[in-house]
């Protein structure tokens, strides 16, 4: 050992200097405190807010952890209940610990486990079918003719010829009348059934009575007002020609991008808010194009250099989902179908709502029919537009060979097919 070794022996004070020290709460036991809870199933947003309930006849005087409380919370489409109180379970507790960064000092405190269940809000007031002991003998008469050997086939058979009694007959339309009711009274109305779909629709917030197209999606319930402000124009406006104007867009291979952009600019003075508005569907297309890379924000925001991170977090916050086992952000196709209905309704505000159906389809490689699908799924029909209607838009009398999708109002949603059974 050489002597600079030897001579740099530490002291007792000074390793424990940077150490924390650990303390318990000086509060009462029995006030409120902190609560810790367990989603096996289903994370709730981080937004959800949660209340602590305590029941009636509780000892006051007892620690918190161990009183009977019940935690809930209510979601947009899903609540959350802890339905048999605080876990309990011997020889194991729970404590929160908080740390001051002055004293360099940890407060701990027990707390109680909550293991959360959930209830769909839209299925809650649907009462369960109770299934009768005839049900369930022909459900097993039904295996046994399927599975059984041939020895219980015909003991199947015999019971059910032993099973005929002719004078119950006289009470069939009764009783098949008294059944139908029963099983029915649980189904929604027509009213509530298309309630229900229309609330569940992978679009935009819509308003149903509106009598102009351009007032039937909110510019900024698309494009949130903060991220529209973050949205920078200058260099755009500023470039010499249109071909630095294509560079500077996030996603510079869309042709119908490259249009309205050309568009924009032959009429004078842009219009701000159309120049941000066809920014952001470039943005909407890069995202979407650089799916792979949602995962991980430093690699995005490095491709998608000239988007403020405002606009990507609220991208990445609206059209992705968590994966379970890296719980990174995802484009599921859930989340792939908003962001392209969320993306088709800003090109209807920029295309006087008479979109090219062809051009988004070849600028996003999709196929027509799906493109042509989600427009219909916003209210819009595909058609090919009269002379009057090109005249009223400002489109050559070229464009009326193109089918486009154009919003329709009073707006109306594809009704759902019913297959016919095969005969």
């Amino acid at each position: 050992m050489s002597s600079s070794t030897v001579g740099k022996k530490r002291k007792r004070g000074e390793e424990d200097a940077g150490m924390a020290t650990l303390q318990l709460s000086t509060q009462p036991a029995s006030q409120v405190g902190p609560v810790l809870a367990s989603f096996p199933s289903l994370e709730p947003p981080n937004t959800t807010p949660f209340q602590c309930y305590v029941r009636k006849g509780r000892d006051k005087n007892a620690p918190f952890e161990t009183q009977p409380t019940v935690l809930a919370g209510e979601a947009e489409t899903v609540e959350f209940f802890s339905a048999d109180g605080p876990l309990s379970s011997s020889g194991c507790s729970y404590m929160i610990g908080v740390h001051d960064k002055r004293s360099n000092t940890t407060t701990l405190r027990p707390a109680p486990l909550h293991v959360l269940a959930r209830q769909v809000k839209a299925l809650k007031n649907l009462k369960p079918i109770e299934v009768s002991t005839e049900e369930r003998m022909a459900l097993r008469n039904n295996l046994g003719e399927a599975f059984g050997t041939k020895k219980a086939k015909a003991a199947i058979r015999a019971r059910e010829r032993n099973k005929v009694d002719i004078d119950a007959m006289k009470d069939v339309t009764g009783h098949l009348q008294d059944t139908i009711m029963q099983n029915t009274d649980t189904l929604p109305t027509t009213e509530e059934a298309k309630a229900t779909a229309d609330s569940s629709r992978l679009i935009p917030p819509y308003n149903a009575d509106a009598h102009r197209p351009q007032d039937v999606y909110a510019l900024h319930d698309i494009i949130p007002e903060a991220e529209f402000n973050a949205l920078s124009i200058g260099a755009i406006k500023s470039a010499k020609s249109l071909p630095d104007r294509f560079k500077l867009l996030p996603f510079d291979r869309s042709d119908w991008v490259k249009l309205q952009l050309r568009l924009i600019f032959s009429e004078g003075k842009p219009d701000k808010t159309e120049l941000k508005t066809v920014y952001y569907i470039s943005t909407m297309m890069a995202f979407l194009k650089n799916a792979r890379n949602v995962g991980d924000k430093d690699a995005l925001q490095q491709r998608l250099s000239g988007v403020p991170p405002i606009v990507l977090d609220g991208l990445i916050s609206r059209f992705t989902e968590k994966e379970r086992d890296t719980n990174k952000p995802k484009i599921t196709p859930q989340m792939e179908t908003m962001l392209l209905t969320h993306m088709f309704v800003l090109c209807l505000r920029i295309d006087a709502y008479a979109v090219d159906i062809d051009s988004i389809a070849h600028d996003l490689s999709m196929p027509p029919a799906k493109v042509n699908g989600l427009f219909k799924s916003l209210g819009c029909v595909v058609k090919n537009l009269s002379f009057a209607e090109l005249k009223e838009r400002g489109l050559p009398d070229s464009a009326g060979a193109t089918k486009r999708a154009v919003l329709k109002v009073p707006l109306e949603f594809p009704k759902s097919r019913v297959k016919r059974a095969r005969r």
